[in-house]
């Protein structure tokens, strides 16, 4: 079959591509690397240097393909709240050009991975038949976006499955972005001999879900009958755990116990977000394979091999007052 994958150099993109073609799926992918490594590429897959918002590219490179798999994000929650054109546009428009040039060649399948910021803030574990009400930009252009797949698909006959993946961690992911990936931010930052940045007082709770779980629920979607038309929150419920809690996990691993050091809560942060699985477990047969601490390990393990790196800010703040975190403005983490 032959599968495309958006943000294939990304971290979710790029492990679920290495999967896909180690079972012998002929894979193809785009990226435009604001998220994503060189070296989490392959000459197992085909790859574009396309940016998804170029709908003419993307039509042309998404010929004879049979499903299309949207990683590609600018998975910035909180940075969308003081960078908003930046984050949306790379979510909503990038999400509607690849769906349009999709369905311009008559894929069989669009599958889309959201977010769990659609939820925003209510009762959880948050449930597919929740209503949507997300708290910054980046969940609303999540939301949008979903609401155009379901549309665009349903009007031309084209198949779909929105899956919800949730604090995901583990190797590919870029660990030197001080906007996003906390588990990846801590290990590194204590790997650098630096103690965690906690926002608020670290006790916002959340789930972690190691990569290869999540990439074995979007196989499970591609020819899936159960999966069709769906919305399938994909990741563990178990584990609910604070942040500070977090943090201390990661200095056991790395060795680094040293005092965190704490600033203001992030604005329109939700406090504590997880997911049912039990829709997951239901349709695709969901399972978690690996606990927290075997992620973390695996985390650790990846970035101590690959190198600890000093924080790289590519990303210009389009929003700068005194709501915007003393850490992205002055560089501190």
């Amino acid at each position: 079959m032959n599968i495309f994958i958006t943000g294939i150099a990304g971290f979710l993109g790029s492990n679920l591509a290495h999967y896909l073609a180690d079972r012998n799926h002929k894979v193809f992918g785009n990226d435009n690397f604001i998220g994503g490594y060189k070296d989490n590429l392959s000459k197992k897959f085909i790859f574009y240097e396309t940016d998804c918002c170029d709908f003419n590219n993307m039509k042309k490179i998404l010929k004879d393909i049979d499903i299309v798999i949207h990683c590609a994000a600018t998975a910035y929650e909180g940075l969308s709240v003081f960078s908003p054109s930046f984050v949306t546009k790379n979510i909503y428009e990038a999400s509607v050009s690849t769906f349009s040039a999709a369905i311009e060649n008559k894929v069989k399948k669009i599958i889309f991975c959201s977010s769990m910021a659609r939820y925003g803030e209510q009762a959880f574990p948050f449930t597919e038949d929740m209503k949507t009400i997300p708290q910054d930009p980046y969940g609303i252009a999540k939301v949008a976006a979903e609401q155009t797949l379901r549309n665009l698909c349903d009007v031309h006959g084209i198949d779909w499955t929105i899956l919800v993946p949730h604090n995901i961690v583990g190797p590919r992911q870029k660990y030197d972005d001080p906007y996003r990936n906390v588990l990846s931010i801590f290990l590194n930052r204590m790997l650098l001999k630096k103690p965690a940045i906690i926002y608020g007082d670290g006790t916002q709770k959340r789930c972690f879900s190691y990569v290869d779980d999540c990439i074995r629920c979007i196989e499970q979607t591609i020819e899936n009958t159960n999966t069709s038309k769906q919305i399938i929150n994909i990741g563990p419920d178990e584990e609910f755990i604070t942040i500070k809690e977090l943090a201390n996990k990661c200095a056991n691993v790395t060795g680094f116990n040293s005092q965190h050091i704490f600033h203001k809560d992030r604005p329109q942060e939700v406090k504590f977000a997880t997911c049912s699985s039990n829709k997951a477990r239901k349709l695709i047969g969901y399972k978690t394979k690996f606990n927290l601490d075997k992620s973390i390990e695996l985390t650790c393990e990846y970035i101590k091999k690959r190198g600890p790196k000093e924080f790289d800010y590519q990303l210009e703040l389009e929003i700068v007052n005194d709501k915007t975190p003393e850490t992205w403005k002055n560089k501190l983490i």
